[in-house]
């Protein structure tokens, strides 16, 4: 640890990670850790390819920056015109607003949300309604929509008056129902909410079609999001896919959302954009919003020093490039069920394993003290971050949940977002040192 660095918990030791080669990273004393969180769902092809490598220092010798609100660069087009070819063809032509990470895409999201309904006579349609146990970002407007109320809570002063429903989450779901006869109340409370609200209130609805790490890879049924695009269509809301997380191939589709085929109005993705190479973020409008705009005001009422720097858009060219060169977005859905399948075999007999989930590498598992009743373990016991630290110590680096599922307060879980180009014998080192320190932390708890 270094004492000049103002860490996100200071008491906290943290190991210095000084090389990353393929699915590995390796620390100052040599000690060799498999990447299994791909640095937080960000590096999905892999550390040193060689080949992002080189794009990146042949834009850095070519141009490094130019500022994109008064030139443009070559990076920026190209990359731009790459994502609309990988953006769902309901959304039409798109146009991408480019930023340095998913908190900033979001934050333009909310705002160019409302500048659309502005374009078109209604300005009162400001609020966006979000989902409790979700996270879209730490800056004022995405937090505001964001239901993570731990780190909701110091600043909720600061926060926008923004509405929030319950997440579609089965496995513990908020009314107590089971499928069908739930009659998918999660959707439905969004209805309610609007009418409760006024629909002349609302801009807009987002979501992270998979939920990150507030619940680690829940999965809505597959109703879910048709209803959603239903009930947003009707009141005149936009849909915001927050693909941050689950975006650029995370689950074995190109897009999160696409496992629904349902086409949303804005896309927002950062993380496995760059693949670590670059901070990097996006804002990807569908062509009835960005047109709204362009025949209105003409000016997109948002800008970033860095949205659009050359070097970033080359990075995230050269990532996308590689990952279509190597079919990796279907290389994560073969690996993913296969880490699945082998999860489950491995560890459904253990009597804390409540639930297995996830799409592609995107992964999570439910920790409980009883799994007939889903029972969690006390919140003070921490065991999130004590099979965490077991599995560093044994090699393998694994994500804690960083609120819990269960009323976003109690509950353990944990997910898995390793390096596409994962291979067989990862899956089997990842799989038997997760039971391992599944066991080592709570065998005669």
């Amino acid at each position: 640890m270094n004492e000049h660095v103002l860490y996100a918990d200071v008491a906290r030791q943290r190991t210095t990670i000084v090389r990353g080669e393929g699915v590995y990273v390796y620390d100052e004393q040599g000690n060799r850790y498999l990447d299994a969180i791909g640095g937080v769902g960000v590096v999905n092809v892999g550390h040193g390819v060689k080949e992002i490598v080189d794009a990146i220092a042949s834009q850095a010798l070519t141009l490094a920056f130019s500022y994109a609100s008064l030139v443009d660069n070559k990076p920026r087009q190209s990359l731009a015109a790459k994502l609309n070819s990988w953006v769902p063809r309901g959304m039409g032509q798109s146009k991408t607003l480019f930023c340095s990470g998913g908190a900033e895409a979001n934050e333009a999201a909310l705002k160019l949300a409302y500048q659309y309904h502005w374009e078109r006579g209604h300005p009162t349609k400001r609020k966006v309604v979000g989902r409790w146990q979700s996270y879209h970002g730490n800056t004022t407007g995405a937090l505001s929509m964001s239901g993570r109320t731990a780190w909701r809570r110091m600043h909720d002063s600061l926060l926008l008056e923004f509405p929030h429903i319950p997440p579609p989450y089965c496995y513990r779901c908020p009314w107590g129902l089971s499928r069908p006869q739930c009659g998918l109340l999660c959707a439905e409370e969004l209805r309610r909410v609007i009418c409760q609200e006024g629909a002349e209130n609302i801009a807009g609805f987002i979501a992270e079609p998979i939920i990150g790490t507030s619940m680690s890879a829940v999965v809505p049924p597959v109703e879910y999001y048709p209803a959603i695009r239903k009930i947003c269509d009707e009141f005149d809301i936009l849909f915001i896919a927050d693909e941050v997380m689950s975006g650029i191939g995370r689950t074995g589709l190109k897009w999160g959302i696409d496992h629904w085929r349902v086409i949303p109005d804005i896309i927002t993705t950062a993380k496995g954009i760059a693949g670590g190479y670059a901070s990097l973020g996006a804002t990807i409008l569908a062509e009835k919003v960005w047109r709204t705009i362009a025949d209105g005001t003409q000016k997109p009422m948002h800008s970033t020093t860095f949205g659009g720097n050359p070097l970033s858009c080359a990075a995230g060219l050269a990532v996308l490039q590689y990952i279509e060169e190597h079919d990796l977005v279907l290389r994560a859905a073969e690996m993913g069920d296969k880490l699945s399948a082998k999860l489950h075999e491995a560890l459904d007999d253990l009597p804390w394993v409540g639930d297995i989930r996830g799409r592609g590498l995107f992964i999570g598992i439910e920790i409980v003290a009883d799994k007939k009743n889903k029972t969690p373990f006390p919140k003070e016991w921490d065991v999130t971050h004590r099979v965490e630290d077991i599995a560093f110590q044994n090699g393998l680096l694994i994500l804690g949940g960083v609120s819990g599922p269960v009323d976003d307060a109690v509950g353990d879980h944990f997910e898995l977002l390793p390096p596409y180009t994962i291979e067989d014998q990862h899956l089997d080192f990842i799989v038997s040192t997760i039971r391992q320190s599944l066991e080592t932390a709570l065998s005669g708890i």
